[in-house]
């Protein structure tokens, strides 16, 4: 459950920002996150749907002075979860599915925004004494 995970080159990465609703915490969410993360995994993984891996992330505060370019330092508290998949359209059809539908709804409940972007994985790399 904590441990690492390995990304094949060509996966595609989907990142969703989830904000929660004023006086939601993320201990209110943690057991939906959780459900929401064991679905995907036990529902949709490797050769039943595509998923590869995932990661959940809570935003620290930080905002890089060394890596970003405009003068705004403001950002409201959120959460990323990041997924890996074989395929967007192993994705989409995931993500259609009731079990899915199901089980994201009672996140979303607690949610002023959620918004999930694809990417396709470009370089990867590690460094050798980690």
């Amino acid at each position: 459950m904590f441990g690492p995970i390995t990304i094949p080159y060509g996966a595609k990465m989907l990142f969703n920002t989830v904000t929660l609703k004023p006086g939601v915490t993320f201990e209110d969410v943690e057991v939906a996150v959780g459900e929401l993360c064991s679905v995907v995994k036990d529902t949709y993984g490797g050769d039943k749907g595509g998923f590869i891996a995932g990661q959940v992330f809570k935003f620290s505060g930080l905002v890089s002075d060394e890596g970003s370019l405009n003068e705004s330092r403001k950002h409201e508290e959120h959460y990323a979860i990041v997924t890996y998949w074989r395929s967007f359209e192993e994705h989409e059809k995931s993500h259609a599915d009731q079990i899915f539908r199901n089980t994201f709804s009672k996140l979303t409940a607690m949610c002023s925004d959620t918004k999930e972007l694809g990417y396709d994985l470009l370089w990867q790399g590690e460094a050798k004494n980690y």
